[in-house]
């Protein structure tokens, strides 16, 4: 995968069963590492946890924007060379799916007004759908990266992913960086996987 992926992500799972030591190691081979935590917790609690994540080297992480003005003030303090990302709606949801936990509007309206707080916030980055990539610039700007989750591939199984679009797609509809996984980690050869993903992009 080196020289490939842009980054690697690690998220819950690898996070549980290796703990840090797997990000120092990757960090250590040199290569950028997006840690996929969603945290969301107490602002202190919030705080420290972006602040430990940033001491391990990585490059981008994530807390979930619904954790509120509070949590996002302090989350944006304390790691100034990590990208902190608010998380807006999980793109395994659906607006039936938000509307059972409480969740007025739809799920785009739902990104937008969550985009809008990480933003002013002081948040420099957003974890949304494509679907929504497009509403986000217009309410956001051109300043505030979008990470795009839920891409797959041409063919591909969707699995427990609701609001998806293919590589190509969410680039083109304004993604500043896609996140592959199951597609590329269930593939036979992965580092094939992630090269012909690479070569579909515009």
């Amino acid at each position: 995968m080196h020289g490939v992926a842009g980054a690697v992500k690690i998220g819950l799972q690898a996070f549980i069963v290796n703990g840090p030591g797997l990000v120092r190691e990757i960090v250590a081979r040199g290569e950028k590492v997006f840690l996929d935590l969603k945290i969301h917790d107490i602002p202190n609690t919030a705080m420290n946890a972006v602040a430990e994540a940033g001491a391990l080297g990585v490059f981008m992480t994530t807390v979930h924007a619904s954790g509120g003005e509070a949590m996002l003030r302090a989350c944006a303090r304390p790691a100034p060379h990590t990208l902190v990302l608010g998380v807006t709606v999980l793109t395994s949801l659906d607006d039936g799916d938000l509307a059972r936990v409480g969740f007025r509007g739809s799920a785009a309206e739902n990104v937008v007004n969550l985009a809008r707080l990480s933003k002013e916030c002081g948040l420099r980055g957003v974890v949304a759908s494509a679907d929504e990539t497009e509403l986000i610039r217009a309410a956001c700007g051109s300043d505030l990266v979008i990470v795009t989750p839920g891409v797959r591939p041409e063919g591909s199984e969707a699995g427990d992913q609701r609001r998806t679009k293919t590589p190509a797609a969410a680039v083109a509809a304004g993604a500043d960086y896609i996140v592959v996984g199951r597609p590329i980690t269930d593939a036979p050869d992965p580092g094939a996987a992630a090269s012909a993903i690479v070569d579909s992009l515009p």
